[in-house]
């Protein structure tokens, strides 16, 4: 099998190859893949590109040991982040114990062009990475894997070892606790922009 034809393989079909023939080019291929994502995953929980690249590097030596348990009962790519949010928040937990630095978040919120000015909408977008930053690793890893990665609840669930019920509280909880603290310290600030903004329109 060529190259080429490895292209065109899904990732489970990768996988099982790798799995059955021990051969490198399967697991290679799984690396060209998901190392760029894997990646960017890691830098949005420390905003630093040597300790996310050696976050990639290791969740890789995890996922070379760990890759014979996976078990097609979900996409490898969600069974993969599972992995790396897994690792990341272990290993934040230790950052912070050490007391190295605080968790920089880079949630990405992407604001859609619906008639409001630019810069009303860098406010809003501002605001609410600042109310991010006041989330726990594990509520900031539950909120992107949810909105940013279409994981499922029983995705969400399985990663964190909870039932379907907890991460649905714990969503709602979250969602809440993001709302609250964008409405008292942000939404004043960005009301005002915008009554600034018509003010000089007229």
């Amino acid at each position: 099998m060529n190259t080429v034809n490895l292209k065109n393989l899904k990732d489970e079909e990768l996988v099982r190859l790798y799995i059955e023939t021990q051969k490198n080019r399967y697991f290679e291929e799984i690396y060209d893949r998901y190392s760029d994502k894997i990646f960017r995953k890691c830098y949005s929980f420390v905003k630093d590109t040597a300790r996310a690249q050696d976050f990639t590097h290791d969740i890789f030596i995890k996922l070379s040991v760990k890759i014979g348990t996976f078990k097609e009962t979900a996409r490898f790519s969600t069974w993969l982040y599972s992995i790396t949010y897994n690792y990341c928040m272990d290993q934040l937990r230790l950052i912070k114990k050490r007391g190295e630095y605080e968790l920089n978040e880079n949630f990405d919120l992407e604001a859609e062009d619906d008639g409001e000015d630019y810069e009303l909408l860098q406010m809003k977008t501002v605001g609410l990475k600042k109310s991010m930053e006041l989330l726990t690793a594990e509520e900031k890893a539950i909120l992107i894997m949810k909105y940013q990665d279409d994981f499922s609840i029983k995705d969400i669930a399985d990663t964190f070892g909870l039932t379907e019920s907890a991460v649905k509280m714990r969503l709602m909880r979250t969602r809440e606790k993001v709302k609250k603290v964008y409405l008292e310290n942000f939404a004043f600030v960005a009301l005002i922009v915008l009554k600034v903004i018509l003010f000089l329109k007229k």
